[in-house]
């Protein structure tokens, strides 16, 4: 059975190597097909130790780690993330960025990513002034070479969550897709849902 932590800060040094070499395995995976970089992902998440109300929710099967999802304030993103709600007239100081859930497979559909979402809003709400919660994902073609026979979108998932797709939110990242010798930029579109 899973149980699930919340940390924020210097708790989370400890669990750096870790999350890094969670978070490199999962998005190893079809959408996201990310060549990872362990130097790269300890700065990222180096951001969520510095960050003044950002969180971690841990996933744990026993004393293994087997998920993660993180969570902060908007304004404490990177340019990328806020320019879109900045250029749509929103008030970065009212809105909470979920930056990303990552979950061993063998470890899916056993409420995990209902918990995760359920502890980063509940830490959103004890934030003064958050209105919203956002995230962003992926968009890669229907007919990607290396998307799997069986592969569902969480679209559905997410909507059960209360969150709506808002096409006229879009950012790029850039990452270096397995097999690729080059990062490229990648089109993502966000989610968001009222918190109250």
């Amino acid at each position: 059975m899973l149980t699930f932590q919340r940390l924020s800060g210097p708790d989370l040094n400890q669990y750096i190597d870790e999350l890094a070499q969670l978070r490199m395995r999962v998005f190893h995976d079809f959408p996201y097909l990310y060549d990872g970089d362990a130097e790269y992902e300890a700065r990222y998440l180096k951001t969520y130790i510095d960050a003044p109300d950002s969180v971690i929710v841990l996933a744990f099967d026993g004393d293994k780690i087997v998920g993660a999802s993180t969570g902060l304030p908007l304004r404490h993103e990177t340019d990328e993330v806020k320019q879109p709600f900045l250029d749509a007239g929103y008030d970065l100081d009212d809105i909470f960025y979920c930056g990303e859930s990552v979950l061993l497979s063998e470890y899916r559909g056993q409420g995990a990513g209902v918990a995760f979402f359920d502890h980063r809003e509940t830490h959103a709400q004890s934030i003064d002034g958050m209105k919203y919660s956002c995230f962003c994902g992926v968009q890669r073609p229907d007919n990607h070479p290396a998307r799997p026979a069986d592969y569902a979108p969480l679209d559905q998932f997410w909507g059960n969550r209360g969150y709506h797709k808002c096409p006229e939110l879009t950012t790029h990242f850039s990452w270096k897709d397995v097999g690729d010798t080059e990062e490229s930029l990648k089109p993502m579109t966000f989610w968001m849902k009222p918190l109250s």
